[in-house]
């Protein structure tokens, strides 16, 4: 039965996602690890390092799909050796031939190799949804360009904004992980099959061209040297996925925050027959928006994992490598989930721009304190201005007043501007700045990057 969460039938796919679950499987891995061994093989055929036929036969019998996990298992629990008993059963598998399985290599080249070839298959899954990502903020960002909206600092009302920008803000956090995504692909899918301290000291002078044939034929980039003792390529993948999971637990909680029943301004999408609680019928929870928010958690301290494992005895060693096995899985697993998950969130977003509105209106007039503030400053100079609109500022809350009101009655203000220009400094719309023109730079900048293509 499964024991971890990820593996639930029940909640598993709000931990990660069924494609994702299959790239990191036990069957996945034995197959990625097969597939190195019969392109090393091959590689080894076409330049004389093993007979020819015998490389044949390895390509032609070798399948990882007819071999059984559960007897592999049951030797490798025997043997203490995690790929020993795969050699095994691919020598049986493949009859004589089999002799020359695994010709040269030693076990991390193997199972590093086919670890990035499963790293080849999440680093697709997580471009496109990264890139789908985007292209949705492009569009709401563009939709809201211009709805007004309160911004908020310190968890506090501020001044005006556009649920627009907000967007805008994100979108350009999505372009740079997608660009950060381009930068890093060449150097992270990268094999290595290069022997015991990678010194191609089993193959000989034709290692290096055995190793870079091999690697070619599985869509792998060749190292400079053996990366053994080097796990800064699976580091650099788990920095780029934390910032990417960062921004999503950024808007995860945002939305949450925002949907809050005293504020309302967006809802998550909602399905019929959807439950919020148990006992409470009227709740419509925020359940995905927390699912999105709550996993960039667990993603950071699986990083924090695979960064550690970068400590390396001597040429090679098992404790800082078994890290990797736990935490590479867990990233992209949990990273699958809060892609998916905030598309579905971004696509079927409810935003309730009348609330918004209301938001904008319900301090009677001190959200624009600070352009009343500016505009007798122009007359009075800025502190001064300061200091008198603070004054009125603080008397208007207390006093639960319209921010209005208190200004007319201000003997020093009132004289200062008519009651036009007031209601004009007042006014929301007034106050937006460049925040329209910033979404769509924005947007042009998105377009013309080329991530988005």
């Amino acid at each position: 039965m499964a024991s971890h969460v990820l593996d639930f039938l029940i909640l598993g796919n709000n931990f990660s996602t069924s494609e994702m679950r299959a790239v990191w499987s036990e069957q996945n891995r034995l197959e990625k690890q097969v597939d190195v061994e019969v392109a090393l093989a091959k590689a080894e055929g076409e330049l004389g390092v093993i007979p020819a036929d015998v490389a044949d036969e390895i390509v032609k019998k070798a399948d990882a799909s007819k071999l059984s996990l559960q007897q592999i298992a049951d030797e490798a629990a025997k043997a203490k050796h995690s790929l020993m008993s795969t050699i095994n059963a691919l020598q049986k598998q493949v009859g004589e031939a089999g002799q020359f399985i695994h010709y040269g290599a030693t076990t991390q080249d193997i199972v590093d190799t086919a670890t990035v070839l499963q790293l080849k298959q999440s680093f697709a899954i997580v471009e496109r949804d990264t890139k789908l990502i985007a292209i949705e903020l492009k569009r709401l960002a563009k939709q809201y360009q211009y709805l007004p909206m309160v911004g908020r600092t310190h968890g506090m009302q501020a001044l005006p904004t556009t649920f627009g920008f907000k967007l805008a803000v994100w979108l350009d956090e999505f372009v740079r992980h997608l660009q950060r995504l381009t930068e890093i692909k060449q150097r992270v899918l990268v094999g290595n099959i290069s022997g015991a301290v990678c010194t191609y000291a089993s193959i000989g002078k034709l290692g290096p061209l055995i190793e870079a044939r091999a690697l070619s034929s599985l869509g792998l980039n060749t190292p400079n040297i053996g990366w053994q003792a080097a796990r800064d390529r699976f580091s650099e993948y788990a920095s780029v996925i934390a910032l990417i999971s960062g921004t999503l637990g950024k808007i995860g909680n945002e939305f949450y925050n925002l949907m809050r029943t005293e504020i309302n301004e967006v809802e998550e999408p909602f399905s019929e027959g959807k439950i919020g609680s148990t006992t409470m019928p009227h709740k419509r929870n925020p359940a995905a928006l927390e699912g999105l928010a709550s996993l960039t958690a667990p993603l950071l301290k699986s990083v924090a994992l695979i960064h550690e494992s970068m400590k390396v005895e001597h040429e090679r060693d098992a404790m800082s490598w078994r890290a990797e096995w736990i935490a590479l899985p867990e990233i992209n697993l949990y990273i699958s989930a809060q892609l998916q998950t905030a598309l579905t969130i971004l696509k079927g977003l409810k935003v309730n721009s009348d609330r918004m509105l209301e938001n904008l209106l319900m301090q009677n007039g001190l959200l624009l304190s600070e352009k009343v503030m500016f505009e007798i400053g122009k007359r009075l100079g800025k502190q001064t201005a300061h200091h008198l609109v603070y004054n009125c500022a603080m008397h208007a809350f207390e006093q639960n007043r319209a921010f209005k009101d208190i200004l007319l009655d201000d003997p020093l203000l009132n004289k200062e501007f008519t009651i036009a220009e007031l209601d004009s400094w007042l006014e929301p719309m007034n106050y937006l700045g460049t925040a329209p023109e910033k979404v769509q730079q924005v947007i042009n900048y998105a377009e013309q990057s080329g991530v988005l293509a």
